[in-house]
């Protein structure tokens, strides 16, 4: 599992504290810290929130101020609702797809704060900076709404065993089907060579961007040997 600590920064409401400890346990994720935390993050309204993740919230960290952040992790990452221009550096960010490849060494990513995020003073100490694209009309999530599409991100790149994760074919189990789709063309009479050529590249090319788990690779390879 990816070593990433979730600081949830200065957080007002307990409703936000419990929602943030579900969605993170949700994706299998379990350190989160309180950075000044201006509510009590163990209270009754927090624990109602988390619904099963409860345990998050009693093993939770506090720190007391950003500077103490920043001496904790090796990579920190900012976010922010707020894009910058090319006179803002500070602002220009990554996207949440894009996260994964920058996760090295003892990472926390920073959420909040709730209405008004980071300053640029802090977000100019981190390493980087990722924002999430939403509707211009109506740019800014809820933070723990904003943590779930961000940790489900770095969830899809994780070792972590989830719902749905049904193994997919292999480049070898791929390249036996295709024999097989061959060995089938090979039986079927087409007008021209040509035919016969762009039917075998469409058959590639399905396969190719085809997210066969190997039961499905299996099933159609037993279809295959059936044609005579």
């Amino acid at each position: 599992m990816l070593d990433i600590t979730v600081i949830a920064q200065e957080f007002k409401w307990e409703k936000n504290c419990g929602s943030l400890a579900r969605a993170m346990a949700n994706f299998g994720f379990e350190k989160l810290a309180f950075l000044n935390p201006k509510c009590d993050f163990r209270g009754k309204e927090a624990i109602m929130h988390s619904k099963h993740a409860k345990a998050l919230l009693e093993k939770a960290k506090t720190i007391p101020s950003f500077r103490e952040a920043l001496k904790k992790y090796d990579t920190l990452i900012a976010t922010t609702a707020v894009l910058g221009t090319d006179y803002n550096i500070a602002r220009s960010p990554l996207y949440p797809e894009e996260l994964w490849k920058k996760i090295k060494g003892k990472t926390a990513i920073i959420i909040g704060r709730e209405g008004e995020g980071m300053s640029n003073q802090e977000i100019e100490k981190c390493d980087f900076v990722v924002t999430i694209p939403t509707s211009r009309k109506y740019p800014t999530m809820n933070v723990s709404h904003a943590a779930a599409i961000l940790l489900y991100e770095l969830s899809r790149h994780s070792d972590e065993k989830k719902i749905g994760g049904f193994p997919l074919a292999t480049r070898k189990e791929k390249n036996v089907l295709m024999n097989l789709v061959d060995k089938a063309l090979g039986k079927m009479e087409f007008s021209t060579p040509e035919k016969k050529e762009t039917q075998r590249l469409v058959w590639r090319r399905m396969l190719g961007k085809a997210m066969l788990t190997r039961r499905e690779a299996y099933a159609l390879c037993g279809f295959l040997k059936k044609i005579k």
